[in-house]
């Protein structure tokens, strides 16, 4: 029977119906993650927390510690582990918070006195006194809107913190849920295919917490050669920001340069901005290749196209979940292209 079309032209046509299948399907789960972004948040955050912490939790495991305690001590040990590091970072900003406002305020004054602007800060403080006095109302709902966000943070974050005592305790039995799932062979594919995932997410998690590590220590090392005050909380802010990618380095880096200005003065901000980038460079040019190469299989192209596509659906925390997510939909399209990829012919002769 012929066909009014050519094979290739109808073999692209089965494609682009594949293409658009996908596209709806990925449209609609975007859509119903924003729907219910405070369910989906924590759920991902804690996967993302008992992929890092799953190795501490084996090993306790390993030491014959029962599973319940196992999870609580997990949970105990990163609880203080994050705790001690944000009262570090806090205390540091807060202690260099007035000397980096005052070496600003010096270097905007410097700047205008330079170019000869006719606009002085005492202007520009009385306009924003004016415009705070007209705008009072709105200034009042942003403080409230604030507050929200505080407390919805702290909520996804105790959240994700029981979360993950449940997933790291209860994780022996996901095999036999699978099962249930799809009976058969297919709950032997459904495993394998979150088996896959879940390896690729605890190898991002590991490569990028050994990277993180490195680059706080070293930025650590440099400050305190430099003799810059608080060293080791910007080295703990350093190694949390390490997890947001590009963003994240770029802030840290940045309130470490500030402090160094606002106590040392430009020389030494000089070459504290020369130790962040001399980091930097070494991590994008032999920490990203050697470590991440081996936990993640993506080319570089496709992490930058995964944040960009992130942080336009989910601002700073697509940006975390972006490489990740991406990664566990790489494991699972392995699996698949195994699964129904057609075998080799027999060029045997009996």
């Amino acid at each position: 029977m012929r066909t009014l079309l050519p094979e290739p032209v109808r073999r692209l046509a089965a494609w682009c119906v594949v293409v658009l299948l996908v596209a709806g399907v990925g449209a609609v789960g975007l859509w119903l993650v924003g729907t219910f972004r405070i369910a989906v948040t924590p759920v991902l955050l804690a996967l993302l927390g008992t992929a890092l912490l799953g190795p501490l939790y084996r090993r306790l495991r390993a030491m014959k510690v029962h599973r319940s305690l196992a999870a609580g001590l997990t949970c105990a040990a990163v609880l203080c582990v994050v705790g001690g590091a944000m009262y570090i970072i806090v205390k540091v900003l807060v202690d260099n918070g007035p000397q980096i406002l005052s070496s600003l305020r010096d270097a905007v004054q410097g700047v205008t006195g330079h170019f000869g602007a006719g606009t002085s800060l005492a202007d520009l403080a009385g306009n924003t006194k004016d415009l705070l006095a007209k705008f009072g109302g709105t200034a009042a709902s942003g403080v409230l809107s604030g507050l929200s966000l505080v407390g919805e943070v702290i909520a996804t974050a105790i959240l994700a913190l029981l979360l993950i005592f449940f997933f790291l305790r209860d994780s022996d039995r996901a095999t036999a849920l699978a099962h249930s799932l799809a009976p058969g062979q297919g709950g032997t594919m459904l495993e394998e295919m979150g088996r896959r995932a879940f390896n690729a997410v605890e190898g991002f998690m590991r490569g990028t917490t050994l990277i993180a590590l490195i680059d706080a220590v070293l930025i650590t090392a440099g400050l305190l050669v430099l003799r810059v005050p608080g060293a080791v909380g910007l080295g703990a802010l350093v190694f949390v920001g390490a997890y947001i990618p590009y963003l994240g380095a770029f802030i840290s880096g940045a309130v470490a340069v500030l402090v160094a200005l606002a106590d040392r003065g430009w020389v030494i901000a000089l070459w504290a901005l020369g130790v962040v980038l001399a980091v930097q460079l070494l991590e994008g040019h032999v920490l990203q290749p050697m470590i991440q190469s081996r936990t993640v299989q993506m080319h570089p192209a496709v992490v930058m196209l995964a944040i960009t596509a992130g942080a336009g659906v989910a601002g700073i925390l697509g940006m975390l979940l972006a490489v990740p997510v991406v990664a566990a939909a790489f494991g699972v399209l392995g699996v698949l292209r195994e699964r129904y990829e057609s075998p080799p012919p027999d060029v045997t002769k009996p």
